[in-house]
């Protein structure tokens, strides 16, 4: 990758001045993480995934459109979202909630541009991800798929004080369409180089973001861009993960295109390494929380396939697989509020206690029931190593 450092493309707008697309890193320095991420990636895709998939795609999904969504100021909890996400269109009557069905939207149709043979990111495809995240939201300005145009009334300034200090991007839409297209052209030559989609996708995410063509959304949008050329590249459920990443990591996230905006302002041979680095540290640890989390979720099969084969062998009775069913599907609970819940004692309703407590021991000898010191109650396979609960 010793030559990419060479692609560099400088724009001279009407009003903003001058713009430049630069690689900004250092490839030498990139090589040994960009391999390992790579193969932490194979691992993870060499996993039996057809047998979790569903859920691991539902888990994913659900995590980055909250997460996405909240660092641009959504108000649903992850909970919310994961029920706004099930609900029927016609049922969306918030705009909170339509905030979030519009980001899933989004994230379907780059899904399905990234798996599309000889796709390739382009102004269309970019307009279109800006109409399906802000239509039927409410702003006088924003008009969903077109660029601003600011009056000299309205200034848009990007970030704030505390994270680096707040950017006048550009402001006429004659700027904004030559910047955009540019952005398209200088990707296409970082494609036909071989650059990397770990270098060029945040790449893309931060010169986007820089120029900001959008009066709203574009947050949501550059990171949607960065996921589908992730995506189109072959990685998997990492890309939208990112997005949960990037929340829980939100002020250095934004406080890096500062970083890089004013270090490329000095002429800094390296403006780019810190958002890269950044980056590459995010796909790192996304691979490996969902690799964890695809184990954890195939110890659960295995674990289901168990108790069922067990109940079929008539080692446990009916109403011992319905306990480890339920606590399945709780993970470590209370014994008391287990013991409280109508489902617990409609099993026991016109049974005695000695039965109750015969039926829990036998589940703790055979090892598929366990009870800490805090008198929770779940399934052994709750207190394993590594045991992950969600993403």
């Amino acid at each position: 990758m010793s030559d990419i450092s060479s692609l560099v493309l400088r724009v001279d707008t009407d009003r903003f001045g001058r713009f430049l697309f630069q690689i900004g890193v250092d490839p030498d320095r990139l090589t040994s993480t960009l391999q390992r991420i790579d193969d932490a990636h194979a691992l993870f895709i060499t996993m039996p995934l057809s047998q979790v998939a569903s859920q691991l795609e539902k888990e994913v999904v659900v995590s980055s459109v909250f997460g996405t969504n909240t660092i641009e100021g959504g108000k649903l909890s992850e909970a919310e979202t994961a029920h706004v996400l099930q609900l029927d269109p016609d049922q969306i009557r918030e705009v909170e909630q339509r905030r979030a069905i519009n980001i899933k939207t989004a994230y379907d149709h780059a899904q399905a541009m990234a798996m599309t043979p000889g796709w390739r990111l382009d102004l269309d495809f970019i307009a279109k991800v800006h109409t399906l995240i802000t239509r039927d939201l409410p702003d006088s300005n924003n008009l969903p798929g077109n660029f601003r145009d600011n009056s000299k009334d309205k200034i848009t300034y990007v970030g704030d004080e505390s994270h680096g200090g707040r950017y006048k991007p550009p402001q006429y839409r004659a700027d904004i369409q030559q910047l955009m297209e540019k952005l398209v052209a200088w990707h296409d030559r970082l494609l036909e180089q071989n650059v990397p989609a770990l270098i060029r996708a945040p790449l893309v995410h931060l010169y986007y973001e820089l120029i900001h063509p959008y009066w709203d959304g574009n947050g949501r949008v550059g990171r949607v861009l960065e996921a589908t050329l992730l995506q189109a590249a072959g990685y998997r459920y990492a890309p939208f993960a990112m997005a949960r990443y990037y929340l829980e990591h939100i002020d250095e996230y934004f406080s890096l295109f500062n970083v890089c905006r004013k270090l490329s302002d000095k002429g800094e041979a390296l403006p780019n390494m810190a958002f890269v680095d950044f980056h590459l540290e995010g796909m790192r640890r996304v691979i490996h929380r969902l690799h964890e989390r695809g184990n954890r979720l195939v110890e659960v099969l295995l674990y289901a396939s168990s108790i069922r084969a067990a109940l079929d062998r008539k080692e446990i009775n009916a109403r011992q697989y319905t306990i480890l069913s339920h606590l399945l599907e709780k993970g470590p609970t209370d014994y008391e509020v287990v013991r409280r819940s109508p489902w617990y004692e409609s099993l026991y309703l016109k049974l005695n206690d000695k039965t109750r407590q015969r039926d829990l021991g036998k589940l703790r000898d055979l090892n598929y029931l366990r009870v800490d010191a805090k008198n929770r109650i779940g399934p052994a396979i709750a207190w394993s190593e590594g045991a992950i609960q969600s993403l």
